[in-house]
């Protein structure tokens, strides 16, 4: 099996994350602040080393601005829901996938308004066209930092500054960055940024985050028990309890903390140096191919570790079959939950097919995709 569907999630995981979610599972670890002695204490332990290693890999200042979550999903409708009310407005992008097109159509029809920022051709628009977007009662700034259909990586230092200068918190969905091309907190100063752990960050489904500015009030969306405080029914201040009701999901944590290890081992420098190398292999093998369109950036560097094209006038879905049946090469195929983004690039009607890269995807296994697609191109 050639496995070219990372940008879903990925696969393989980082060595030892299986091993070490079944020694949680079957270990006496019990809940963190919850259960007594050294088998709450062991969660708790795992739990905050997780949380220091995201904030090293993610260069976040200070942990406890650092939300451990069930996913991206979660942190982009905790964010979202927890800043913007009737009657705000938000400045978003075309290139947006369905975790914060939906929230955003749910608050419209509550009363805010949306600018959803053109990208034709599926390519990031101008840091200036944000500022020019900006209103008086503008209260957030949600921008994708790289596109799940076309690759495209906006420019996030230069749309933060202008947040900042604005005074207009920006919230960025790294989803498809994070683990996989470099991310500064503490230099990009983006005001929430949300992740998850099963793409580049090579761990378990329901596992992610949300960092939160320091000075960025937001809401909880979930209030309960947090092993803290629990004499009163009043949902704690402090962070980041104040975000994190319920059990947590320790397996998952356990390991989402040996994937963040192997990162910061390898480095992402060096992820991002290997899927650089193959994208722009895929890109232009795929080039050469008559009757094939690829869509997005030209530039491999200005794109996240994924390629959308299709073959001539064939279903996408008829594509990605015969990939799969014929010679066992997994893709993604359809509208990838982000119909904006098909729509920019003129695919709403069919979709496309979707090839994504992992440090473990090999040189060998691109050429073996490359001339899979040129013999279903005929």
């Amino acid at each position: 099996m050639v496995y070219l569907d990372n940008a879903a999630t990925s696969f393989p995981k980082a060595p030892g994350v299986g091993r070490a979610m079944a020694e949680c599972v079957e270990s006496a670890l019990g809940g963190p602040g919850r259960t007594f002695g050294e088998s709450g204490a062991g969660a708790a332990r795992i739990i905050f080393r997780t949380r220091e290693q995201l904030a090293r890999l993610l260069d976040i200042p200070d942990s406890t601005d650092l939300i451990l979550t069930p996913g991206a999903t979660f942190s982009l409708n905790m964010a979202l829901c927890g800043l913007v009310k009737p009657g705000a407005h938000v400045v978003t992008t075309a290139l947006e996938h369905n975790a914060v097109a939906r929230p955003l159509c749910h608050l419209q029809a509550c009363g805010v308004e949306v600018t959803r920022l053109p990208c034709p051709g599926g390519i990031s628009p101008e840091p200036e066209a944000f500022r020019r977007a900006l209103r008086p009662a503008t209260a957030l700034i949600a921008m994708v930092h790289g596109s799940n259909v076309t690759g495209t990586i906006l420019p996030l230092a230069e749309i933060a500054q202008i947040a900042r200068e604005a005074n207009v918190p920006l919230l960025v969905d790294a989803s498809q960055t994070a683990g996989s091309a470099p991310l500064s907190v503490g230099k990009d100063r983006p005001h929430l940024l949300a992740f998850t752990g099963h793409k580049g960050l090579l761990g378990a489904p329901g596992t992610g985050g949300l960092y939160i500015d320091p000075e960025t009030e937001l809401s909880p969306l979930t209030r309960g028990g947090t092993g803290s405080r629990s004499y009163s029914t009043d949902q704690p201040e402090e962070r980041p309890d104040r975000f994190e009701s319920g059990t947590p999901n320790l397996p998952g944590i356990a390991g989402l903390s040996v994937a963040v290890g192997w990162l910061l081992e390898r480095s992402v420098a060096a992820v991002r140096e290997h899927e650089l190398r193959l994208i722009d292999q895929l890109m232009t093998e795929l080039q050469r191919v008559p009757g094939v369109t690829v869509y997005g950036p030209r530039d491999a560097r200005d794109r996240c570790g994924l390629v959308a094209f299709n073959v001539g006038d064939l279903d996408p879905a008829e594509v990605g079959a015969r990939l799969e049946q014929q010679y066992g090469i997994i893709t993604r195929c359809g509208l990838h939950c982000a119909p904006w983004a098909h729509e920019s690039i003129g695919t709403l009607d069919r979709g496309a097919v979707r090839m994504s890269v992992s440090p473990f995807t090999a040189e060998q296994e691109i050429s073996a995709a490359a001339r899979a697609v040129r013999e279903i191109a005929g």
